[in-house]
């Protein structure tokens, strides 16, 4: 609860640094004020309950902080932080808009913690929406640009059914079990006498979180937003707003006691199977580097559900697999907003010859698509190793026959933007990188080769 008011109150003091005309401190404040909650957060992980009631007491268990909340609210902080920095080069033609902006950051920060710390579903759902509402400002906030536009509003009215569906199964758990609050949930749960509607309301709240991660077949918004909005959101929904879903939907399934259904499992292997497959297969099609990531994106989520098989003991692994997905994304898209900007496309052309007029920055990139298309020495490859690894012991031996064909498969749409840096002849002269971008592509990509070295890093936080 500490940590959710800390982040708030740092958002409301970006939009005071605008009203008192403190622009040019809002980037190098909000990086300090988010390093202080991840102090908070990392105190709170070594020290439990060191800031129990510090601030206001919860007496109906909104909010609790466990390993797992902790060690994923971390990442997102993280995250924030890298996104944060890259902001001060891309709103640079925005100056007046840069606190609306940096705020909306936060306030979205805000929601993913709650979302990974709820106690009581009123508290997720209120999570999800201030997620949800933060990245529909994001996407239409290039209001000159119809694609901008475009892209709000299909992502507005696709996730405000998502949170239809999500809003009515709460309602219908609420109505089996006469509780919203995730223990007492769990255990009417395992009662033989459990009305038949909480499993429709279970079934319904999935639905709605797999349209926040984008799996198939709730996946079919993901390119058109991601083309259309602008490249920091799409990054933003690519790395933070994916793993958050992800994230919570592990929550909610373990929480809930979401697999008491034999079915539940056969389900989620389909999906993920799916995901996988079509993610992959039109990601080959791309020639739109942001499309391309959206469809590698949706791919990435089937390998995440892969987690659903093992709620009891894969959160370690979860929480490593997202941690290398995002800091991937973050390299990568560090290096795409150098590339493209002032461009006014994502093309794949764009990006030729990088590899002789910028080799840190395409070697950066290259990095980054190798840990996604799970290559060794990157975390990539231990994520989808730890996660085959699990998946076989839960007996779904099919699933990871599928994956490993789809990991093979993603080489190839890789490999095509890899080839276009370093064996197409450059478009244009060399352009200054800002050094924000340098900063975050160099430390994201080492801090994927760290953990790729030592996954005990990471996996060992949720033991």
């Amino acid at each position: 609860m500490n940590t959710l008011i800390a982040i708030t109150g740092l958002g409301v003091l970006c939009l005071l640094f605008e009203i008192l005309n403190f622009r040019k401190a809002i980037i190098p404040f909000t990086i300090v004020g988010l390093l202080g909650v991840l102090a908070l957060i990392v105190c709170e992980y070594t020290h439990p309950g060191i800031y129990a009631n510090a601030i206001v007491e919860d007496k109906f268990n909104m909010m609790f902080d466990t390993k797992f909340s902790l060690a994923f609210s971390g990442l997102f902080t993280i995250l924030t932080i890298f996104l944060v920095a890259m902001a001060d080069d891309f709103y640079k033609n925005h100056p007046t808009k840069l606190s609306d902006f940096i705020a909306i950051k936060i306030f979205l920060l805000a929601g993913a913690v709650a979302m990974v710390s709820f106690g009581n579903l009123s508290m997720f759902f209120l999570g999800i929406e201030i997620l949800s509402i933060s990245l529909y400002i994001l996407a239409a906030s290039d209001r000159l640009n119809l694609k901008s536009n475009e892209a709000g509003m299909k992502y507005f009215l696709m996730g405000s059914f998502a949170s239809g569906f999500i809003l009515f199964g709460i309602c219908l758990i609420y109505g089996a079990t006469g509780s919203f609050d995730v223990a007492e949930i769990y255990e009417l749960s395992q009662s033989e006498l459990i009305p038949g509607w909480f499993f429709i309301g279970i079934i319904l709240m999935i639905i709605g979180m797999l349209f926040k991660i984008a799996a198939v077949p709730f996946h079919f918004w993901a390119p058109d937003v991601y083309e259309g909005s602008p490249a920091l959101t799409t990054a933003t929904m690519s790395t933070l707003t994916k793993i958050v879903a992800v994230a919570a939907l592990f929550k909610l399934a373990s929480g809930l006691n979401a697999n008491v259904s034999p079915s539940f499992d056969y389900v989620i292997a389909t999906v993920a199977m799916l995901s996988m497959t079509v993610g992959n297969f039109m990601a080959l099609k791309q020639d739109n580097v942001k499309r391309m990531l959206a469809f590698s994106g949706v791919s990435h989520a089937g390998f995440m559900l892969m987690a659903l098989f093992s709620l009891s003991t894969a959160s370690g692994i979860l929480l490593y697999y997202t941690a290398a997905y995002a800091l991937a994304g973050i390299a990568a898209f560090a290096v795409i907003l150098y590339v493209c900007r002032n461009k006014g496309n994502e093309a794949i052309l764009n990006f030729n010859g990088l590899g002789k007029t910028n080799p840190l920055m395409a070697a950066i990139l290259t990095a980054a698509l190798l840990s996604m298309a799970g290559i060794p020495i990157f975390a990539g490859f231990f994520g989808k190793f730890m996660l085959f690894t699990q998946t076989i012991k839960a007996g779904y031996l099919a699933v990871v026959i599928v994956a490993v064909v789809n990991s093979i498969v993603s080489v190839g749409y890789y490999f095509k933007l890899i080839l276009a840096m370093y064996t197409k002849e450059a478009n244009e002269e060399t352009q200054k990188v800002p050094f924000a971008f340098y900063a975050v592509a160099v430390v994201s990509i080492g801090l994927n080769i760290v953990i790729g070295l030592f996954p005990s890093l990471v996996t060992d936080l949720l033991i």
